[in-house]
């Protein structure tokens, strides 16, 4: 009987080790995520959506006659999977043309293999290889448009998915005249990448709450035995969650490490990632840089995790003051932006909030969605990353992303930076994050 007793003392520790990482609270259960089929259904009918309702406005507000995307087997154009449905292009050389027909946008898919799914946004022409740049000559020339927008000429990679031997073909297919049309569809891809429908935000906020519930299991006991586990441990058994759920990322796990009496050094102003063979050991601030991507839709996510020392039952208390002041920072920023604001005017506003208050602060926050780092009005330190004619759209979202450092009493007054991540819809009043934000260290035992 003593011994049924201690067993099961036993296993109630242990499950208490795995369900929880920080004080008292449950981790989330993961969501039950769509099937492909399913996601199918729900991401057509967003895109049917963007291009019926949404598309010929854009254009219109950037002066495009003719927009003209060209899709490269191999080297796909990164706009191609936000404008058909989610399926495999792999066509030698397809093209996607979109016309404004006097108010009226006109949708023609030219492929080479016939995908039936395409027929329900397009005008699906499949010609043989020979006849295509007669097919393409003649919608240009029937519109004689004075602009035609091709996917090149701006300051970020998914405005610039033609290529040279695409931009060549085109202009000896359309001619001099046509070629003289030509303009940058940088300005129409930033407002059709940054504009996000009512509907996505149920399933993005699935997303968040995958994103989440991996790194509370990742900073836990479940995964983590201090002394033993590594940085890479953690890394590729995060990575492997991803997988298992039949999910992508569109960036590595990373981690970096902090640890007392011990500097973490720095790359690009900011933490130094940590090698895949650090070993976690008691005491060290650990933090996870971790995102992925479900139903066309990025997250972006960073958290703490403190490895208790023996007879320790919380963080020190420097350590908790230095994650307030990043909340803190958190705080400031939410207070002052609201839609229609340029990003630089919230990075000013809040850095002069932060210098007021004595916090020592940076932002880098930016848009997400469609892409991790997307398209849009960025908050962020590095001016060529925020332009500043971008402004704040209503329903965007955004990364929340930035750190603040504080020197900590326990560790020597050793320096330690709080680098948080988290996304936020953009409201009417502001910014809301999409799943609550850390306010308190993720404990391992």
């Amino acid at each position: 009987m003593k011994t049924t007793f201690i067993t099961l003392l036993i296993l109630l520790f242990a499950v208490d080790l795995l369900g929880q990482n920080r004080s008292n609270e449950p981790i989330p259960a993961m969501p039950k995520l769509l099937s492909q089929r399913e996601q199918m259904d729900i991401r057509e009918a967003w895109l049917k959506k963007r291009l019926d309702t949404l598309l010929l406005p854009m254009m219109q507000r950037s002066g495009v006659d003719v927009w003209i995307v060209v899709n490269e087997e191999f080297h796909p154009d990164p706009v191609t999977e936000h404008i058909v449905p989610p399926i495999p292009m792999v066509g030698r050389r397809d093209f996607f043309v979109f016309i404004d027909r006097g108010g009226k946008l006109e949708k023609y898919a030219v492929v080479r293999y016939l995908e039936e799914r395409l027929n329900n946004h397009y005008t699906v022409m499949s010609p043989a290889r020979n006849d295509i740049p007669g097919v393409l000559k003649k919608l240009v020339d029937e519109r004689n448009p004075k602009t035609i927008a091709l996917n090149f000429g701006g300051g970020r990679g998914q405005q610039n998915g033609l290529t040279q031997d695409g931009y060549k073909f085109l202009a000896e297919t359309l001619g001099p005249e046509n070629e003289k049309k030509f303009v940058p569809a940088a300005k129409l891809l930033t407002e059709f990448f940054d504009t996000r429908l009512p509907d996505e935000l149920e399933h993005y906020r699935q997303a968040v709450l995958a994103t989440d519930v991996i790194t509370r299991r990742a900073f836990s006991n479940e995964v983590i035995k201090p002394g033993k586990t590594t940085v890479g441990d953690v890394r590729w058994w995060m990575m492997q969650q991803i997988n298992n759920l039949g999910l992508t990322t569109w960036f590595q796990a990373d981690l970096r490490v902090q640890r007392q009496a011990k500097t973490t050094g720095t790359s690009q102003q900011f933490l130094e990632v940590a090698d895949e063979s650090v070993v976690l050991e008691r005491g060290d601030l650990i933090h996870v840089d971790f995102g992925l991507i479900y139903m066309g839709l990025s997250t972006d996510w960073q958290k703490h995790g403190y490895i208790l020392k023996p007879g320790e039952k919380d963080a020190p208390a420097g350590l908790k003051a230095a994650l307030k002041n990043t909340n803190r920072l958190q705080d400031i920023m939410f207070n002052i932006a609201r839609p229609g604001m340029r990003g630089s005017e919230v990075y000013d506003g809040a850095l002069a909030e932060c210098k007021k208050q004595g916090i020592d602060a940076m932002i880098y926050s930016h848009p997400i969605g469609a892409q991790g780092h997307g398209l849009g009005a960025s908050i962020d330190f590095r001016p060529t990353i925020a332009p500043t004619t971008e402004r704040l759209r209503l329903g965007s979202y955004t990364s929340i992303e930035l750190n603040t450092s504080t020197n900590v009493p326990e560790w020597n007054n050793q320096r330690v930076t709080i680098m948080e991540e988290d996304d936020a819809v953009m409201t009417a009043n502001g910014y809301q994050f999409i799943r609550p934000r850390q306010t308190e260290f993720y404990l391992i035992k």
